[in-house]
């Protein structure tokens, strides 16, 4: 009889570390993934504005050594990500392949001009910083024009600035549901327990003591559901770059480290600070209390 009571009471106590240890894990799992868009967003936005191209226009007289030094001034600045020069013949054969007719032959000449097509770092990439690179381009004597896609650059800034703002209230939202589904677990967990808790502190044990290994015990439970969690987000990786492999989801390695020990430490934290609150609960009812 005892026996059977204490398999009973064996397979209760394992089904209960289940499932904190699957609450823990499912929820830090949806915040690892929220954390790796959030962290592959800012990539992503930053490769479309890398692609945005500053054409500064050359006339027709300027001289190669005119042109090796402007080039090589770009380089060195810390706003160019890379440089190419573009002839005009060169952008005549690209719009003769392009469109599938050579223009040249009826209007006789070649209207287009030299020019120097510039990739920015995407920090630079800003209306207004755009216009001050410009401006300081056109002080060049032999500099004929300088063009870029204003419209386009208003518009990348102004949707990252809106969907930073959402990913941050999502974030924020989502933390507080993930601290109430865990911290939810674990009193649940708890409350089978109370009669225990309330008994060691009946028979004289400290509240420091009685809560000890309930937290110990349960801090284990969150690092354990974290390294699964940690797991799964490492698997749905893998397999998203494996058939996206242009997104590029592993090319930052650090950062994607960074997050997965945020969901460590996390789970740790959580599960540290909800123990303490529902033991702390159990010992300050009252027995006649321990009933409801």
């Amino acid at each position: 009889m005892g026996s059977s009571f204490e398999k009973h009471q064996k397979r209760r106590l394992i089904s209960s570390y289940f499932s904190v240890v699957l609450s823990i894990s499912l929820v830090l799992f949806l915040l690892g993934a929220l954390g790796i868009l959030v962290v592959n967003t800012k990539l992503i936005s930053n490769e479309f504005k890398e692609k945005v191209i500053l054409t500064i226009y050359l006339e027709d007289s300027t001289k190669p050594i005119e042109i090796n030094q402007l080039k090589n001034s770009l380089k060195l600045a810390e706003y160019v990500k890379q440089t190419q020069y573009i002839s005009k013949d060169v952008a005549a054969d690209f719009m003769k392949s392009e469109y599938g007719e050579d223009f040249l032959d009826e209007i006789g000449f070649n209207p287009l001009m030299n020019s120097l097509e510039i990739n920015l770092f995407a920090d630079y990439v800003t209306a207004k910083r755009l216009d001050s690179i410009s401006k300081k381009a056109l002080e060049k004597s032999f500099v004929e024009d300088v063009k870029y896609d204003r419209d386009l650059v208003s518009l990348m800034n102004k949707n990252m600035q809106r969907l930073s703002f959402w990913i941050l209230i999502i974030c924020g939202i989502f933390t507080l549901i993930v601290v109430l589904l865990i911290n939810s677990s674990i009193r649940l967990a708890l409350y089978s327990k109370r009669f225990s808790i309330k008994t060691m502190q009946m028979v004289g044990a400290t509240k420091k003591f009685i809560r000890r290994p309930f937290i110990f015990n349960n801090i284990r439970l969150g690092a354990l559901g974290a390294l699964l969690a940690i797991a799964a987000n490492l698997i749905l990786l893998y397999y998203i770059n494996l058939s996206f492999p242009e997104l590029k989801l592993t090319q930052q390695p650090l950062v994607l480290g960074m997050v997965f020990i945020t969901i460590f430490i996390v789970g740790i934290f959580i599960t540290w600070i909800s123990t303490y609150f529902a033991t702390q609960r159990f010992l300050n009812l009252k027995t006649d209390q321990l009933y409801f």
